[in-house]
């Protein structure tokens, strides 16, 4: 192989990495980014303490006036969202439907979040579930019950 096609053939290697290496840079400066937030963990309790589930359960009696859904979130940029959606299923006397509906925005460093559905009476007495959003994207559902 002569100088000629050893230029040659260097040439058909590294014009291609460059061209990957300004679209990458381009992509960088346009703003990309993809979360690597996730959530490690959703338990509903009845009650919260220091970041901690207090009591956790999938059943609660029609007295507990507050539930709580305390979510562990991992690699949590700051403006990652998670959004808690309350629903009421199955039950005598009410027709199912959302029953309540929080987002909270993560600060920098916060990896737990305490959900809560307070009623000022009793619950009433079926199946009930909580849809978990991370980012608007659906992420996990929890079924629940009072009884």
């Amino acid at each position: 192989m002569d100088f000629k096609e050893a230029t040659m053939k260097n040439r058909a290697i590294v014009y291609p990495l460059v061209a990957l290496a300004v679209l990458a840079l381009s992509a960088l400066a346009c703003g990309f980014s993809a979360s690597t937030a996730n959530i490690k963990e959703a338990v509903l309790a009845k009650g919260y303490d220091n970041g901690e589930a207090v009591d956790p359960t999938t059943v609660f009696a029609p007295s507990d006036l507050t539930i709580h859904l305390v979510v562990k979130v991992a690699n949590a940029p700051d403006d990652t969202t998670v959004k808690a959606v309350w629903q009421i299923g199955q039950g005598e006397g009410y027709d199912p439907g959302i029953v309540d509906e929080t987002t909270l925005t993560l600060d920098s460093g916060q990896d737990s979040i305490d959900f809560t559905l307070a009623n000022d009476q009793l619950w009433p007495v079926g199946k009930y579930k909580v849809d978990l959003y991370l980012d608007d994207k659906l992420d996990r559902t929890l079924e629940y019950e009072v009884q």
